[in-house]
């Protein structure tokens, strides 16, 4: 049945460097001030928020989707020897087996590797949880979203959307 809601439920995950804590409206104060770069908009358009808006939007997403085949799922990442949040991942499951992640990382912490640790992290507990395909759109200029995404075992497809290319893991049947 390919409009059921996915089988993913989101928890708190935990790498060897990061947490990676379920996104509250909260986290909008620390956030905002690390996601402000307008640079950070240069291939997925639009501009940053400041607190109250990003309050706002970390609410509607905490809320979840309208539509329950989709199941949205939202965290901060935490930067445990800085002890601060530097940057959000989310995914967005369904409708159907699928599930699209994302990524972000505040300018000043880029480059450290963060976003491709959380990346990763997020690709295995999707595939664990049992969504067999996880997708990205990444544009084809962006190079440390290109390496995020290879580095996270997606590969580039022959599809495009929106002038973004598509990448795809697909889960190995068991015994494949």
């Amino acid at each position: 049945m390919p409009d059921r809601p996915p089988a993913f439920t989101p928890r708190p995950l935990r790498t060897t460097r990061l947490d990676l804590l379920p996104l509250h409206p909260d986290h909008a104060a620390e956030l905002a001030p690390v996601l402000a770069d307008p640079a950070l908009h240069t291939y997925t358009g639009g501009e940053p928020l400041r607190a109250p808006a990003l309050r706002e939007r970390y609410a509607r997403w905490a809320a979840g989707s309208l539509d329950p085949r989709v199941v949205w799922a939202n965290w901060a990442v935490r930067l445990r020897e800085a002890g601060a949040l530097v940057g959000t991942v989310q995914v967005t499951a369904g409708p159907g087996p699928v599930a699209e992640v994302a990524w972000v990382t505040g300018t000043a912490w880029q480059g450290r590797g963060i976003a491709t640790e959380a990346a990763k992290t997020l690709v295995s507990e999707i595939l664990r949880q049992g969504v067999p395909t996880v997708v990205a759109h990444v544009h084809p200029e962006h190079a440390a979203s290109v390496a995020v995404a290879s580095a996270a075992g997606l590969r580039p497809t022959p599809h495009w959307q929106d002038g973004e290319r598509r990448w795809e893991r697909t889960k190995e049947p068991a015994g494949a």
